[in-house]
């Protein structure tokens, strides 16, 4: 079943026939990727996208697209990783990404709606405490709500006010406008300066990736810096409408669309098994007794090493070539963000997150020993299919009928069809023998 937001018909563009030349070519269009594409060009630089399929057919079309700067409780240990100026910078950052859409959607009609956002807590206040003591120190003003209008009990909440929520395709189908677009225009074979194409050459000074998970192996270490994680999410309808966005760290996700009130989580690393759809369905039961299930859908997140995004100069051996991944979630603002810091970058001036988002800085936290064992576990262990990227055991997927894997995160259908990359090519033909699903 698709999202709510995909009712919505997005222009189409031609794939790429022949050889163009342009200033910056731009992998992927996603958010991440369009938002480049439309702040370079008001900056005055010639860009092209091109798209491997349609536009916003990944992450960008499953979101439950909240613009917020509140990314869980997330500062107290920013702080404590990048210190005082480090959480302040990206604070601000997405703070100023807020109001960069808040602008664009003055011309773009997308829903755009403010509203505040919550991190509630079900029992104990030792978390929402710690948080609320680092945004002291960070000098941002966030707000205590002992009382939350959830149908469960909580400890309270803090609340960033006047963030915002919207409907991302309506959004990116008035941020097309006047870009150069190329779908259905997979990069083949990325060289210095030269993209080739299925029926074209691509000629540029400067590419920027932005194809979720980064293209190339054999720069950047990407395949050990990321993983990715599944999350998932309902639209209810029949339900008196919730004032505000709400979200429990490791737990449910709430915001209002319309007359629908969307319910996220679930979430688990891909490959592996967790809460999915059965855990939003058993949260309806208890909690929303009254509403009907509309749609349901999946998202699938890239995940760092710090909590931090990669972007910048893709590795220190490619000089023309960036990328913007890792957005832990929070693809909406950091779209923004990365595309305000390559605009930057292309036109090498200078931009507060420059180092802090750098895709080369330093590596060695504990979630890499768990990157790295998950690789070399699975790379090691018998299955019935390896994952074409870099050979990893791929795991049966029975909620959503497809093959997974827990290294990287590509995903494949039954008939061995790339759903999720990294992976580029489907599975070699095989015998149908996947576990049958559990009724």
């Amino acid at each position: 079943m698709e999202s709510i937001w995909q009712n919505t018909e997005l222009p189409h563009f031609p794939p790429l026939w022949g050889d163009i030349h342009t200033d910056v070519l731009i992998i992927g269009g996603g958010m991440a990727g369009l938002c480049c594409a439309h702040t370079l060009q008001q900056a005055g630089v010639s860009c092209v996208v091109a798209e491997g399929g349609r536009l916003a057919g990944g992450t960008t079309g499953n979101t439950t697209a909240k613009i917020t700067a509140q990314h869980g409780l997330c500062y107290d240990k920013l702080l404590r990783r990048f210190g005082t100026e480090g959480a302040q910078t990206y604070l601000q950052a997405n703070l100023s990404a807020i109001s960069e859409f808040a602008s664009l959607a003055e011309e773009i009609d997308c829903d755009f709606t403010r509203a505040d956002h919550t991190v509630y807590a079900r029992s104990g206040m030792q978390l929402l405490e710690t948080e609320l003591a680092a945004l002291e120190k960070l000098g941002y003003s966030a707000v205590f709500r002992e009382k939350l209008p959830l149908p469960f009990p909580t400890a309270g909440g803090i609340c960033f006010p006047d963030q915002a929520q919207f409907h991302p395709l309506k959004f990116l189908a008035g941020l097309t406008a006047d870009l150069t677009i190329y779908e259905n225009t997979p990069v083949l074979q990325l060289e210095p300066h030269l993209a080739i194409t299925e029926k074209g050459k691509i000629h540029f000074s400067r590419a920027i990736v932005a194809t979720h998970f980064p293209l190339l192996n054999k720069h950047g270490l990407y395949f050990l810096k990321l993983y990715q994680q599944r999350s998932y999410a309902v639209s209810l309808e029949g339900l008196p409408p919730l004032d505000g966005m709400y979200l429990e760290e490791n737990g449910l996700s709430l915001r209002q669309s319309g007359s629908a009130l969307i319910l996220g989580g679930g979430g688990h690393r891909t490959g592996k098994r967790g809460g999915g759809y059965p855990a939003l369905e058993a949260a309806v039961q208890r909690y929303f007794p009254d509403g009907t299930i509309t749609n349901r859908w999946a998202a699938q997140d890239c995940m760092t090493l710090d909590g931090l995004p990669y972007v910048g100069q893709y590795s220190k051996h490619t000089p023309w070539l960036y990328v913007a991944t890792g957005f832990q979630k929070w693809g909406m603002t950091n779209s923004m963000v990365a595309a305000q810091l390559l605009t930057a970058l292309v036109l090498d001036k200078p931009h507060p997150c420059k180092d802090l988002l750098s895709p080369r800085r330093p590596m060695l936290r504990p979630q890499l020993a768990v990157n790295g064992w998950e690789s070399a576990v699975n790379l090691l262990a018998p299955g019935l299919h390896r994952c074409t990227h870099m050979g990893c055991r791929l795991n049966w997927n029975p909620q959503e009928h497809s093959w997974d894997c827990p290294c990287h995160g590509s995903r494949f259908s039954r008939s061995g069809q790339v759903l999720n990359n990294p992976a580029v090519k489907p599975l070699p033909a095989f015998r149908r023998r996947e576990p049958r699903d559990k009724k």
